[in-house]
């Protein structure tokens, strides 16, 4: 087939009347089933439109539980009403982002940019960004920052609590600006994992968004669908499947609309006119590997040098059960290689614990008698990636 007759195709064969909708990053103008959440966050949030200090607020709840767009909605919605009065101002941060939550200066650099001024990217001492940063806010028209920041956990876990105790500090040397602290988590015992100093002075709010049911989730989907495709190009049955998968990975609306997304996507290529079932059965397929993959390309490399150990283990004698001894010996001497700061037992049993939490391995503990109990690991990475997955860690890793 010509390319010509391939382009020339495109237009007829698409389902999609406003594919946008489908993106994950799309902002409805409704958010169903989180009326209570949106309620709590804007009541807690309201005494700032008079220009009063709140209480740092942290949410939590599992990916697609519509954390964000909710927390973006009320913000949203407290800009509008402030309106000219320059009470308040409200900035987002993703610390998922590598580039920016990487380190403490970078945060404060990219925080010193949305308002306005500028920072080298690397070079000056910590304490003097932060002298930036204090300047700005003095300067600025507005009595209150409002923060957000998204997926906070990945900042801490990457660089330790000790930004959060340094940004709550900063208000008690501004006299003209607050910082009200917004911080979103995807890991339900994110403050367990911050020092109890650092926790006593953030005197937070808690508000925990549960996960989507089924029932919930086809709503989401119908609502989405219908403004996203073609007229009956969504088959009976495709919601539901669609709804039912997501609703077995905790209720995850993205997870929900990428599959549907990527089900249009895969009707298309094929010329059908019509999301069917295997779509969706297509899709989910593709999505799992492209997730792995992910996964696997943008760990630390301390999460890439351990997962490899355990690939490289696996495939000298896939019959053999690895234990966690094993890996640590294997990935002591892969350090050595590699020029790489050995990590202690323990933070190598945190890392085999977070690949077991993400499913790229099923660990169990058995009892060795008085040996004592060691974790038994298998590789859960499908075999039909696996050689992918071990193509990315040996290029990442220079092997």
């Amino acid at each position: 087939m010509e390319l010509d007759e391939i382009f020339d195709s495109v237009e007829s064969r698409s389902l999609f009347k406003n594919k946008q909708i489908m993106q994950s990053n799309h902002s409805p103008e409704d958010i169903p089933h989180r009326d209570e959440q949106i309620k709590s966050v804007a009541s807690i949030l309201a005494p700032s439109l008079l220009g009063e200090k709140t209480s740092n607020l942290f949410i939590y709840g599992k990916t697609g539980t519509g954390k964000t767009l909710s927390v973006q909605h009320v913000a949203n919605e407290l800009t509008k009403r402030s309106g000219e009065n320059k009470i308040l101002r409200v900035e987002y941060l993703n610390c998922k982002l590598k580039k920016v939550a990487d380190t403490e200066y970078r945060i404060l650099a990219e925080l010193i940019k949305k308002l306005g001024g500028s920072v080298p990217a690397t070079g000056l001492p910590t304490d003097q960004v932060y002298l930036r940063f204090l300047d700005i806010l003095e300067n600025s028209p507005e009595k209150l920052l409002i923060l957000i920041l998204d997926e906070i956990d990945q900042a801490v876990k990457k660089i330790g609590d000790e930004f959060l105790y340094n940004l709550t500090r900063l208000n008690s040397e501004l006299n003209n600006t607050q910082i009200i602290v917004v911080g979103i988590s995807n890991d339900l015992r994110f403050l367990d994992m911050i020092d109890q100093r650092v926790r006593s002075s953030l005197s937070e709010e808690e508000i925990v968004f549960p996960p989507y049911n089924a029932v919930q989730l086809q709503d989401i989907l119908r609502k989405r669908a219908n403004e996203a495709f073609k007229p009956n190009v969504v088959n009976e049955g495709v919601i539901a499947k669609c709804a039912a998968y997501a609703a077995r990975e905790h209720g995850d609306a993205r997870r929900a609309l990428d599959l549907l997304r990527v089900a249009g996507e895969l009707a298309e290529r094929n010329s059908d006119k019509k999301i069917k079932i295997e779509h969706i059965d297509n899709a989910n397929e593709k999505i799992e590997k492209d997730k792995i993959l992910d996964v696997v390309e943008t760990g630390t490399k301390q999460f890439q040098m351990i997962l490899y150990s355990i690939i490289d283990l696996v495939d000298k004698d896939e019959n053999k059960s690895v234990f966690t001894g094993d890996i640590f010996d294997f990935y002591d001497q892969l350090c050595k290689k590699v020029r790489i700061d050995v990590l202690t037992q323990r933070r190598v049993s945190d890392i085999i614990a977070e690949l077991d939490m993400l499913g790229l391995i099923n660990a169990r503990v058995i009892s060795k008698g008085r040996h004592g109990r060691m974790r038994e690991i298998k590789l859960a990475i499908p075999n039909n990636i696996k050689k992918k997955s071990k193509e990315i860690l040996e290029d990442s890793l220079g092997l």
